[in-house]
């Protein structure tokens, strides 16, 4: 363990030097992945033609990290829960900048590939630390200032993602997207060892599923594969029909191996309120359409609409300013009024703006053809994304809060890597289709469609499910496990399990007052 021993500090408070280096630790060390994320998207184009890379191995480049993280986001809040979040929390920053590292220096597509997956390992490591350390940290009273100090300070290095990608892509290199990530790991190291205090969960029983993180990571790695390979090889293949086969079998197998254990990483009884599974249902449909339209738009903008990387990385500053301004008032109007009307209206509002989105490369510039398409998405997700965040941890036991922002966080990042996969196959965007900007234009076209009529779908479907809850209770007592109340301040690891960040994939969206309404999620 790096550093110094750090003596116990709970019922820390934001207004202390103790309570601020603590937050800008947790704040610096999952904005890196934050900023890398929404870095990577914007430099595909150059780096595809850099590395000679087909279509294929552009999507890998962006699925091999969400893989990784989507199967092990669980098992890494589980050994931190057991080992120390503090502990794993540096682990997962060395591990992420290590494989930053290895990106920077990658000759090849395979190469970036997989270093894209220990990356992964790295953001499984250290996201869930980030808020569990501030919950075991901070005192219950200053806990909710301390985690929307987290989500606004969050929200603005995600923010930056887009910018600094595309500038350090046209002043220097897209390498330089990856080795930025070095000096800020070190600082993270050498602030979480000195100033964050140590902390586990003593209560904590069975132990870390790592079969279950194993099968659900190589179910969806097979699943992929094949449905990424299946357009442009034959989806007869017989290597595509067999990865897809192994794929749905691991899966199977991995809800089958939670079903039987007594302490499983993902509880299926969870599942079993409708308010639950309907909000990751929307959640899963939403994320998807926004997943492959976000992939497929920097590339549009770069290779059709002929913008710069600086260009192409700022289109969307206005869609993060809009989410930014009205997501915590979002959240305050859905307690009012309950969230089912924002749910159902949002995602259509989404849609519609994917659609005018689908006119990015029309030629007519960014106000006419770009503008109105980002503000109406970003209209609709800041009226979504508080709300579901809270249906989902409103849906579970209090006890259950911390691993249901963990499911709702992982139903988001996989309904983005299959997106990834799937969209551009079902808009009729092939291998050779990269190299053709017609006919990727017209790809691209039908795939915002496509993503327009998944929104609306998860418009309507929260519509015919959703209810408002019975109590509302605000997001950041949700939070918070019976366990942590006053009279057990002075034990802190006692506190509940969070075991994961609400990140908004692709989005990295953060709410003041939900624990990134991912990034729900809560990328």
């Amino acid at each position: 363990m790096p550093g110094p021993s750090v003596p116990d500090r709970s019922g820390l408070t934001v207004s202390s030097a103790s309570g601020r280096w603590v937050i800008f630790a947790t704040v610096l060390g999952s904005g890196i992945a934050g900023i890398d994320a929404t870095a990577v998207s914007i430099a595909i184009p150059s780096i595809g033609r850099d590395l000679n890379a087909g279509w294929s191995s552009l999507q890998w480049i962006i699925t091999a990290y969400t893989l990784t993280l989507a199967g092990l986001l669980l098992v890494g809040g589980s050994l931190g829960d057991r080992y120390g979040r503090r502990r794993v929390f540096i682990m997962g920053v060395i591990g992420f900048a290590g494989a930053s590292a290895l990106c920077g220096l990658a000759p090849n597509t395979q190469i970036l590939v997989a270093a894209r997956a220990v990356q992964g390992i790295g953001g499984a490591l250290l996201l869930p630390g980030s808020l569990a350390i501030l919950q075991a940290s901070f005192d219950p009273a200053d806990r909710a200032r301390a985690i929307g100090a987290w989500s606004g300070l969050g929200g603005v290095a995600t923010a930056i993602g887009p910018f600094l990608g595309g500038w350090l892509v046209e002043a220097v290199s897209w390498r330089l997207i990856f080795f930025i990530n070095l000096p800020l790991a070190v600082a993270v190291v050498v602030v979480a060892a000195r100033h964050v205090p140590e902390s586990t969960d003593p209560d904590v029983e069975g132990p870390v599923d790592v079969a279950g993180g194993a099968l659900v990571t190589l179910g969806l790695v097979g699943l992929v594969y094949g449905l990424i390979e299946g357009p442009n090889t034959g989806w007869t293949a017989a290597r595509v029909i067999g990865s897809l086969a192994v794929g749905a079998a691991l899966l199977a197998a991995f809800l089958v191996l939670e079903a039987r254990r007594r302490y499983p990483m993902l509880p299926l009884g969870l599942f079993s309120s409708v308010q639950f599974s309907s909000a990751n249902a929307v959640t899963f449909v939403v994320y998807a359409a926004l997943g492959g339209a976000l992939f497929l738009l920097p590339i549009e903008l770069q290779r059709v609409a002929g913008y710069s990387a600086v260009e192409s990385g700022t289109a969307l500053l206005p869609l993060t300013v809009i989410l930014l301004l009205l997501s915590s008032r979002s959240g305050a109007l859905a307690t009012r009024i309950g969230p089912r009307p924002q749910m159902s209206l949002g995602p259509v509002c989404a849609g519609v703006g994917l659609a005018l989105l689908s006119r990015a490369g029309a030629g007519n510039g960014y106000l006419v053809d770009v503008l109105p398409g980002v503000v109406v998405l970003g209209l609709g997700l800041a009226a979504n994304v508080a709300p579901l965040t809270s249906t989902v941890l409103a849906a579970a036991p209090a006890e259950h809060a911390g691993v249901a922002s963990a499911i709702n966080n992982d139903v988001a990042r996989t309904a983005q890597l299959i997106a990834v996969a799937v969209l551009p196959a079902l808009a009729g965007i092939a291998e050779g289709d990269y190299a053709d900007v017609a006919s990727f234009g017209a790809g691209f076209r039908s795939a915002m469609f496509i993503a327009a009529g998944l929104c609306v779908a998860g418009g309507l479907l929260a519509a015919a499910t959703i209810r408002k809850p019975l109590t509302d209770v605000p997001v950041a007592d949700r939070m918070v496990s019976p366990r942590a109340e006053p009279a057990d301040v002075d034990q802190p690891a006692r506190r509940s399990r969070v075991h994961c960040s609400l990140d908004a994939p692709p989005l990295q969206i953060r709410s003041p007052v939900a624990a990134r309404p991912d990034d729900p999620p809560t990328g």
